[in-house]
């Protein structure tokens, strides 16, 4: 029996909706016949047909036939989008019971309730987040944040959502932006750090996909290690580090790279280009 009883509609049906789709299908939150999804290019929809969603190309019909909408457009084609919806959108009373999250990097609560308003200003309830594609593996880091008109039972309900994917936090929508580059860019930072990291195997003698599997595990044994433990990551860094060790000789490397100060610039970076892209 699933979790939730709403139909659950994405206009959009790229990698990071399918992600929250099909994790939510998988973990029983709601079933496969809760879900509709429209995208341009009805083909493109077919690992949907077989999650057992509905799709259309039609993204009114998803709008008008779903308690819970979400919007997952790249972020230049939410006016367009908007526009294309308000065009169609027959006005019903169940427009101010629908929720309309957005999972668009940059793009702020005011945005998006000036794009939707054709709904009801005054009613109008939109949740804005920022996921990441972990969710596809049920290890997502997701913050989100509504605005006046959204009630605690309805981010109760996002919540439940987001955290069966990995971890969900509420947030002031100030500090967004801020989190964006560490959750929703950060997975494409580590990968490249895995990918390293193997390729330095490699050029050991380690074979390619034995280097990759090590690489990976030894990411995800760290990470789960600051979770569970709670210690801060130079304590633990410093018990790998024997004196005179190999380790602290690696570490000595990095610093020389400037590893941290790539990291945090790349972070930085990114919060910029995702405030630009909101503003577009």
């Amino acid at each position: 029996m699933a979790k939730l009883d709403e139909k659950i509609g994405f206009i959009g049906g790229g990698n990071m909706v399918y992600a929250i789709g099909s994790g939510l299908v998988r973990c029983g939150i709601v079933k496969a016949s809760q879900v509709q999804v429209s995208g341009p290019h009805i083909e493109n929809l077919q690992r949907w047909r077989d999650l057992g969603a509905v799709t259309c190309d039609d993204n009114c019909m998803v709008l008008e036939h779903s308690d819970i909408v979400f919007i997952c457009v790249k972020p230049h084609m939410l006016t367009p989008c908007a526009a294309q919806l308000k065009y169609k959108h027959v006005p019903s009373a169940k427009d101010a019971s629908k929720l309309v999250v957005s999972v668009l990097a940059g793009t702020s609560l005011q945005t998006l309730e000036e794009a939707f308003s054709f709904m009801g200003s005054s009613e109008l309830k939109v949740i804005r987040t920022m996921p990441n594609t972990s969710m596809q593996v049920g290890e997502g880091c997701t913050v989100y944040t509504g605005n006046a008109r959204v009630s605690h039972h309805d981010l109760e309900k996002i919540h439940l959502m987001l955290n069966a994917l990995g971890l969900a936090q509420q947030v002031p929508e100030s500090m967004i932006d801020a989190v964006t580059p560490v959750a929703g860019c950060g997975p494409a930072f580590v990968y490249t750090i895995i990918e390293a990291l193997a390729d330095g195997g490699v050029k050991q003698g380690v074979p390619r996909q034995m280097a990759l599997q090590f690489a990976a595990q030894t990411l995800l044994g760290a990470a789960k290690t600051v979770l569970l433990t709670g210690k801060h990551p130079a304590v633990l860094r410093d018990e790998v580090c024997s004196p005179g060790g190999a380790t602290i000789v690696g570490v000595h490397e990095l610093e020389k790279g400037n590893l941290r100060s790539t990291l945090i610039n790349a972070v930085e970076k990114s919060s910029q280009r995702s405030a630009e892209l909101g503003k577009k």
